[in-house]
């Protein structure tokens, strides 16, 4: 079984936020990055299952630049057998996708696998994009899947339950928590990833289809009042008075 899973590049969540140029620019200074969890944690370590149970390759791909090229080796050293990176710093997710969709159309993956998400702009959007482009049926927000043969057998949340679907590969199908356990990279894995390849391709020229235009952080939250256990009165005159429903 041939799996590519697409990963993406983000801020790690210890990181400070701040944004120039007038909010309109995302600042990188200082910024630690990591593997987008959705990406690792769950789509790829479960990919890494497939395989090891049922034989065949996993190939991650990130669309960026250079500074991606890290992220991506930890990627390798987690077990991924190679990695692509397509040469663009993409600026929506339609570029993702569809750079993505350039890249592997030709390849024969029997399955995409990706993260529900990026916990850098939660956007849910390159998942089913992607499977459009390649003409494919998409899966989203899967928390287990196995595999049969040529059938996928996936559950996912619905609201006020959850549904089991059977899907014939290939397809492309986005993970949520649940898919699998996170894994540590060993050191043999980290020697390993230093030698596996990383072939960066040329981006297609695909175009953004949008645009961001300003940034702005959350509100501060507001002071805690602390009230003494023994002052009821104090409590329920803050309660009635003063407290925001919510």
């Amino acid at each position: 079984m041939k799996i590519l899973v697409p990963i993406s590049k983000v801020p790690d969540t210890t990181s400070k936020i701040a944004f120039t140029d007038g909010d309109s620019k995302f600042n990188e200074e200082g910024i630690q990055w990591i593997v987008n969890p959705y990406d690792e944690w769950y789509a790829l370590v479960r990919a890494l299952e497939l395989v090891e149970a049922g034989g065949g390759t996993v190939t991650v791909i990130n669309v960026g630049d250079a500074t991606a090229d890290p992220v991506i080796r930890k990627a390798l050293a987690l077990g991924a057998n190679e990695a692509v990176r397509v040469d663009v710093n993409p600026s929506d997710s339609y570029v993702i996708a569809k750079e993505i969709a350039a890249y592997a159309n030709d390849k024969g993956f029997d399955m995409v696998l990706l993260g529900k998400e990026t916990i850098s702009y939660n956007g849910s959007e390159v998942g089913g994009m992607l499977a459009e482009f390649m003409n494919l049926p998409y899966i989203s927000l899967a928390s287990k899947l196995e595999v049969n043969g040529d059938t996928a057998t996936l559950d996912r949340s619905i609201e006020g339950g959850s549904e089991v679907v059977e899907v014939k590969l290939p397809l492309v199908a986005s993970a949520s928590k649940g898919m699998a356990e996170q894994r540590i990279p060993n050191m043999r894995g980290i020697m390993a990833a230093r030698s596996k390849p990383l072939t960066v391709v040329p981006a297609s020229g695909a175009e953004a289809k949008t645009a961001y235009v300003k940034y702005g952080l959350p509100a501060p939250k507001s002071a805690v009042k602390l009230v003494d256990p023994e002052n009821m009165d104090e409590l329920v005159r803050l309660l009635h008075e003063e407290a925001k429903s919510i």
